[in-house]
């Protein structure tokens, strides 16, 4: 036996952390501040991008506004790709993990003392590389903590999502208190703080990962390093281009990113099926993943619009007077993250005690649909209650169906895409899982376009009712699914 087997059995055998192995706690750190960062300053995008010059914002239209922030997050999901391939083929998750890190906490700096446009530019280009090299890395070596089969598996997931809940809880507590009280560019420089925390907790444990972790997994021939520097130089080039020239803009940017997402994720599952480096028992499950694929895409789509239309809606229908103090309107998004650090420990438990009799991962998403299409139409008995009417209380109930659904599809379709993923494209599968996030946020700037505060009910009905039966619709691709998967579920 190798010293390297040997250390990484050792390490998976470890259960320091909870019962999971110790550098579980290291990467539920550094992620748990990077949602701080992210969560901090996306919780406070909106609002600067559509409050007016006199309050501190740039003016934009609302609609504009959302669209920007939808195509944000679709971009962080997109960079995965770029994250996740450079893990694989060049440096190793481990390595990528860490300069993402410290590209992201640039960004926010970026943000935090560049005026105007410029600045917005400059930090979200870097935030969106950053986190997309981080989100699928640090997910990628949570799953070399532990054996395919290891019953510990999806629970330590949920630990890890809980972590990236604790940070998106904080953050946009923290950047919405400073924003009311101070400025933007305080909410902004708060999140690279948080950043830099993240940076020094996670540099004490760097080297107590698996030696995997250190190493590209398909490494790329030196010979054809070139190609990857000018198709690096081509794409940068062409966003130039089109930019410059309108076709690519502020109110089609949302578009865009979900289309170039929905491409990039088409030809993941081409390659990965077609690969030589894939059995026959692989190319079953990448064809199963499809349809979870498009169940995550339409979950996101909804969901994310905690980040717009539901920011707006805190903005102008929500009632945030408690006890005569008037929360700041970022505080809404607090609300899935606080639920999320209550029902996580909860839900991994469950996942525990019922061990193989728990149901399968095709059913949890199907079910998450359904949930998150109910929490859209629990907005309809207010839809005409006026100007920041509708009870705080009311809200919080709303959003934590949100955070059921949430927690049947997020987590677990980490975990479930390290298993399904074939043994050469495993950081890459993750990326897959994100781009459909991607496509999903993108997508949730688009919907978000379609909202308005004066006649909320038939937005309300049409998406909640949508998702209701593509949930539904789901749910009977079960047992197709579970067939094409091969013993994993």
């Amino acid at each position: 036996m190798s010293s390297s087997t040997s250390t990484t059995e050792a390490i998976r055998s470890d259960t320091r952390f909870f019962g999971h192995p110790l550098p579980l706690m290291q990467l539920f750190s550094l992620e748990l501040w990077e949602r701080f960062s992210y969560y901090g300053m996306n919780g406070i995008l909106a609002l600067y991008l559509y409050f007016s010059v006199t309050d501190g914002g740039m003016g934009m239209e609302q609609g504009t506004a959302v669209g920007i922030v939808g195509a944000y997050g679709g971009a962080v999901f997109l960079a995965t790709i770029l994250g996740a391939w450079i893990a694989d083929r060049l440096a190793g998750a481990e390595k990528v993990l860490f300069y993402s890190a410290i590209i992201i906490m640039i960004g926010h700096i970026c943000l935090a003392l560049i005026p105007g446009f410029g600045g917005v530019a400059a930090g979200l280009i870097l935030v969106a590389l950053g986190s997309g090299g981080l989100k699928a890395n640090a997910s990628a070596l949570v799953g070399e903590l532990y054996e395919e089969k290891d019953p510990r598996r999806d629970a330590g997931f949920t630990i890890f999502y809980m972590g990236v809940n604790i940070g998106a809880l904080l953050g946009p507590l923290l950047t919405g208190l400073l924003q009311k009280n101070i400025g933007f560019h305080y909410g902004f420089g708060a999140a690279a703080v948080g950043m830099a925390l993240g940076l020094i907790i996670y540099v004490t444990g760097r080297k107590s990962l698996p030696p995997e972790a250190h190493v590209a997994v398909n490494p790329l021939p030196k010979n054809k390093l070139y190609l990857f520097i000018v198709a690096i130089v081509v794409v940068v080039l062409l966003a130039v281009i089109l930019w410059m020239t309108k076709i690519v803009n502020a109110d089609n940017l949302d578009w865009w990113i979900a289309g170039i997402s929905a491409g990039a994720a088409a030809c993941y599952f081409i390659v990965m099926h077609n690969s030589p480096q894939t059995n026959s028992d692989e190319r079953s499950r990448v064809l199963a993943y499809i349809p979870f694929f498009l169940t995550v895409v339409v979950f996101w789509s909804m969901y994310q619009q905690i980040f717009g239309v539901l920011t707006i809606y805190s903005d102008t229908q929500l009632n945030r007077s408690i006890f005569g103090w008037e929360m700041p309107i970022n505080w809404i998004q607090l609300i899935p993250a606080f639920f999320v650090i209550v029902f996580a420990p909860l839900f991994a438990t469950m996942w525990m005690k019922l061990g193989p009799k728990q149901i399968s991962t095709p059913v949890k998403a199907g079910l998450s649909l359904v949930l998150i299409g109910i929490g859209f139409l629990m907005f309809l008995p207010f839809s005409e209650a006026g100007p920041n009417a509708t009870p705080l209380l009311w809200v919080c109930l709303t959003l934590a169906v949100f955070v059921f659904g949430e927690l049947l599809i997020s987590p677990v379709g980490l975990s479930f895409s390290t298993k399904v993923a074939p043994k050469v494209f495993q950081s890459q599968m993750i990326a897959v899982f994100f781009l459909a996030s991607g496509v999903g946020t993108a997508l949730s700037g688009v919907l978000g376009g379609y909202f308005d505060t004066a006649n909320q009910a038939p937005y309300w009905l049409s998406v909640g009712g949508t998702t209701i039966v593509l949930g539904l619709l789901a749910l009977t691709l079960t047992k197709p699914m579970l067939k094409l998967l091969r013993g994993i579920r």
